[in-house]
């Protein structure tokens, strides 16, 4: 077996307790949204950034929490190892990509209209 399988009771009934907080304040956020919809949007989008900046920091401290935060970490770092092309590489790229569509969509389309005529002439349906 894996070393690394999670057991059933890895993060325990404080992590359980943290994502059920967690989503009682997403879905109150929701609803007080609802029940307030009569007062500003920017005081109700201000208190629904913080209650999900909350949620989030709330998550964070639980296992899989950290271990998404350490996911994200890892990916950041490796998406700055990235070589992206300049803006010259990907217009050049984008045009040859179009050209082969081009001509790959007129090859297969004279092949139809070739299998369509002999076909015809086969079964003597037209073509």
């Amino acid at each position: 077996m894996n070393a690394n399988v999670e057991s059933e009771s890895s993060g325990g009934i404080a992590d359980k307790f943290k994502w059920i907080v967690v989503i009682a304040i997403l879905a109150a956020t929701v609803v007080a949204n609802h029940f307030y919809s009569d007062q500003s949007v920017l005081l109700r989008a201000g208190v629904f950034v913080v209650a999900v900046a909350l949620a989030i920091f709330l998550a964070a401290q639980t296992d899989k929490g950290r271990t998404f935060m350490t996911f994200a970490k890892e990916a950041r770092t490796e998406v700055r190892k990235v070589v992206w092309p300049n803006r010259q590489e990907a217009t050049h790229t984008t045009l040859i990509i179009a050209v082969v569509t081009l001509v790959m969509s007129a090859l297969l389309w004279a092949l139809d209209i070739g299998l369509r005529w002999l076909i015809g002439l086969f079964t003597g349906l037209g073509g």
